[in-house]
C-alpha cells in the first residue's frame, strides 16, 4: 500500500493527522507530511478513514 496526497488540493487541515498522527503532520509551516508513504497493513483501515474524511479528496491509495 503506498499513500498518495494531491498536494495541489489539500489545505493541510490536519484530520488525517488526527487519525493517523504517526503517518501524518502538519508542521508548523501548515504544510502536510506523509511520514511513511508505504505504511504496513495493518494501517489500511485508518488510511481508508483519512480518505474518506479527506474535505478536499487528496489523499489516496495506491495498492
Amino acid at each position: 500500500m503506498k499513500i498518495v496526497v494531491d498536494y495541489d488540493r489539500c489545505e493541510s487541515n490536519a484530520i488525517c493527522m488526527r487519525i493517523l498522527p504517526g503517518i501524518f503532520e502538519v508542521r508548523d509551516d501548515d504544510f502536510l507530511y506523509v511520514l511513511d508513504e508505504n505504511p504496513t497493513e495493518e494501517y489500511r483501515p485508518q488510511v481508508e478513514e483519512c480518505v474518506i474524511r479527506c474535505p478536499k479528496q487528496a489523499i489516496s491509495i495506491q495498492d
